[in-house]
């Protein structure tokens, strides 16, 4: 059956900005720190190359307010119109102190209330869904959502299964109400508890806080058990992606884009062979930044913002930490 928004009104993205360091982390540089090589890498996850935000004085908030005043300066907005400003991230400034709060007051957007949002690299789709709920309940207008990580920061660069996989950066997206009748149409989200054992961050929590034990056994640093996330991952994205194209009967054909996260080449393939999308549709950009976690899907959107038009119908998928995963259906609205 068709999914019917209950709300008369849509939400739909506006504008899109971005943000990724200058430094880069080549393969070619792994190999003097870890042993790897580039041939290894690319095979296995098809990145070359990830960006990473060196400056120590610099975290997640300094990306987030980079891509939110692109999105200002493109859309021409006065950032006092600024209902809501949403951080997608895992790696914020401060524990507590919530860095969408830092970064609203940073870009002036004091009329807005803000938050952090965790789910690992499902981030930017929840907080999509958030957004998208935000405008069609009529009480907001102008919800500005980034997903900003600075991976590097939980990164252990003596760890071939993680240091390899992972990049610095940040994208977000302006919503508003529609005007065009395009924009967000249906979501399909979910999540897992059990899988929280095989990626995380076990230092730092209310079960390890952080003490000489936490510290010296590496306990804050990234861990992952790339086989069962990898099985997971092609698994559960492709049945959400395949809820979504069902419920809405959506024509294979005239999807435009499938808008994946960017965790693996590998992973993206085989979310593609699944449901029987030609790579013409699958937008990527992984073998460039790795995987920004809250940030990759914001980033495929200001990469391929100017091959999209009105109506493109884009369909969203997603797998993080958690496990946390989902799918979307959205249709581009300029």
């Amino acid at each position: 059956m068709n999914y019917i928004n209950p709300s008369p009104i849509k939400a739909a993205i506006t504008a899109v900005g971005a943000y990724v360091p200058e430094e880069k982390l080549t393969n070619a540089d792994l190999e003097q720190i870890v042993d790897t090589n580039d041939e290894w890498i690319v095979a296995r996850t098809g990145i070359r190359e990830r960006r990473i935000l060196k400056d120590p004085k610099k975290g997640t908030s300094f990306m987030a307010i980079m891509a939110a005043q692109e999105i200002l300066k493109k859309s021409n907005l006065d950032p006092l119109e600024i209902d809501a400003v949403i951080v997608a991230t895992i790696t914020p400034d401060m524990n507590v102190a919530a860095t969408a709060a830092y970064v609203a007051s940073e870009i002036g957007a004091t009329n807005a209330f803000a938050y952090d949002l965790q789910a690992a690299c499902s981030g930017f789709l929840y907080g999509m869904s958030n957004a998208s709920n935000m405008i069609a309940c009529g009480r907001y207008k102008k919800v500005l959502l980034i997903g900003s990580d600075k991976m590097s920061s939980i990164i252990d660069y003596s760890d071939r299964a993680t240091c390899i996989i992972f990049g610095d950066g940040a994208g977000g997206a302006l919503f508003e109400p529609s005007d065009s009748g395009y924009g967000w149409e249906d979501e399909y989200l979910r999540s897992d508890g059990s899988g929280r054992m095989f990626l995380n961050i076990k230092g730092g929590g209310s079960l390890f806080p952080t003490s000489e034990k936490t510290l010296e056994g590496g306990m804050h640093n990234l861990y992952q058990d790339g086989k069962t996330v990898f099985k997971y991952a092609v698994s559960e994205m492709s049945n959400a992606v395949q809820q979504i194209i069902e419920r809405n009967e959506i024509d294979r054909e005239k999807i435009s884009y499938l808008v994946p996260h960017q965790a693996n080449k590998r992973i993206i393939d085989a979310i593609a062979n699944r449901i029987g999308l030609p790579s013409n549709k699958i937008m990527s950009n992984i073998e460039y930044f790795g995987n920004t976690t809250a940030a990759t899907l914001p980033l495929l959107l200001k990469d391929y913002e100017s091959k999209l038009s009105p109506g493109n119908r884009l369909v969203f998928a997603a797998f993080g930490g958690g496990f946390t995963w989902g799918a979307a259906y959205l249709t581009w609205a300029y």
